[in-house]
């Protein structure tokens, strides 16, 4: 029989918050997996303790953010909303039913008062990745890196062009030894000391957010962007590092400074990396080998107007030193540049007379130059590495390591957009974006195993 609704949204029920969550909750698992008293020991140095009102606990602060970023909730005002509602999320946060729930300025307010100037986002990043490891869920043997764009808080066609002094590489003080040696070696004074500064170009500087790069890459949008360089580790794709740099900064500038960080802060002993092409360059060649790590990365394809001669269809000979064309004329060593590169120069009375002058070079002189980097054997070897077949397993790893993990950060935890306006604001949010993503890799692994029987 069809009965009439009465309402019972005013009677009195005998509940415990802990009896509505249900039991397969993720923040359940969360809870179970991790451990936060470490974020009051980083914290407590910033708050006064014996004057003022009652803050925020700060483990509570920050599993509120937690909660943005699992669930995908991007606006903090919305998140206190759905905090104020959702008894599971009150459950995680030590709530009752009856407490009032924090302003959502009190995020901003910390960030902009209390955490201004520190790491505390780095930190908390760390003790998670340490957790993961003391569990056995990472180890650095192999670690994958990789670079994905956020977009800024900036409308790309409100910039002023200014001239702006570009990264500075930090391997330059080893590449200036490099060339005196290699110049030395070929029986020629080392250059005159000259102090190295980054080049200055005209570059697009955002009015709304000048820390953002104007970025213009081959299948890429165009305009204003932040690169999330992440690295993860090869077992259960853990993040070990994510730094925030510039869209229009190269991937390979902060690369091997980041990679000794990670050797240092957590005492991993990498033995080879996966990389992208845009890491295939001669100075992390050199620095992968000087670490004594085997580097694997992508097919680089050369640039260049078609039906030309490639450099690839130059044969080099190592012992005398000399580029041999395909018609058979050798070019000699000439010298070392500042830039690090040998330069090799043909016979222009030759190549006047040659049959593939037209498609191998349209210097008015007819001679054809060719550059080699000081550590272009270095380049050569670790480019081999991809042909071999560990080579080939390890790059097969990437799309279901860095890459997944990016794809998972955009689409499950909004990571396609900078929620804040400059440097950085956007290095909390992906700090805070990737430790969320390694508390849910570590709490869903740690319960499949703990559900899963012997047999």
């Amino acid at each position: 029989m069809l009965k009439r609704l009465t309402a019972r949204q005013t009677e009195l029920e005998m509940v415990t918050l802990e009896s509505l969550v249900p039991a397969d909750h993720l923040l359940r698992k969360v809870e179970a997996a991790i451990d936060y008293s470490f974020i009051r020991e980083l914290t407590e140095g910033l708050y006064c303790l014996d004057n003022g009102r009652p803050p925020i606990a700060p483990e509570t602060l920050f599993k509120a953010l937690f909660i943005g970023y699992l669930f995908g909730i991007r606006s903090e005002r919305q998140l206190m909303r759905e905090i104020e509602v959702n008894v599971a999320y009150r459950w995680f946060l030590g709530l009752r039913l009856t407490d009032k729930v924090f302003d959502a300025s009190t995020f901003s307010q910390n960030r902009r008062r209390r955490f201004d100037g520190t790491d505390i986002a780095q930190q908390i990043f760390d003790h998670i990745v340490e957790q993961a490891i003391e569990l056995g869920l990472a180890d650095g043997t192999v670690l994958y890196t990789d670079s994905t764009h956020l977009k800024a808080s900036a409308n790309k066609s409100k910039f002023d062009s200014e001239m702006v002094a570009k990264s500075r590489a930090a391997y330059w003080d080893d590449l200036d030894a490099a060339i005196s040696a290699d110049r030395i070696a070929h029986g020629k004074k080392p250059l005159k000391p000259k102090p190295r500064e980054a080049e200055i170009k005209e570059t697009r500087v955002s009015r709304t957010d000048p820390d953002a790069g104007y970025m213009v890459r081959d299948g890429k949008p165009k305009g204003f962007f932040y690169l999330d360089h992440r690295t993860v580790d090869s077992k259960h794709s853990i993040i070990t590092d994510t730094h925030v740099k510039a869209g229009n900064v190269h991937d390979s500038i902060p690369y091997i400074e980041r990679l000794d960080r990670q050797r240092r802060r957590f005492d991993l002993d990498v033995k080879a990396v996966g990389l992208d092409a845009g890491y295939a360059n001669a100075p992390i060649a050199q620095g992968l080998e000087e670490r004594g790590i085997l580097g694997v990365t992508a097919y680089l394809r050369p640039a260049g107007p078609k039906n030309t001669l490639r450099k690839r269809q130059f044969e080099y000979d190592p012992k005398a030193d000399v580029y041999r064309c395909p018609n058979g004329q050798e070019l000699p060593y000439s010298t070392t540049g500042r830039g690090g590169y040998r330069y090799y120069h043909s016979d222009p009375e030759k190549c006047r007379e040659c049959p593939l002058l037209s498609s191998c070079t349209k210097n008015a002189k007819a001679q054809k130059t060719l550059t080699r980097h000081v550590w272009a054997d270095a380049r050569e070897r670790v480019d081999a590495h991809r042909k071999t077949d560990w080579g080939k397993r390890i790059y097969d790893r990437r799309k279901e390591t860095v890459e997944r993990s990016f794809a998972d950060a955009k689409q499950l935890f909004g990571h396609r957009y900078a929620r804040y306006r400059g440097l950085t604001g956007v290095k909390w949010q992906c700090l805070l974006a990737a430790t969320a993503q390694n508390i849910k890799k570590i709490a869903m692994v740690m319960d499949q195993t703990t559900t899963t029987s012997p047999a």
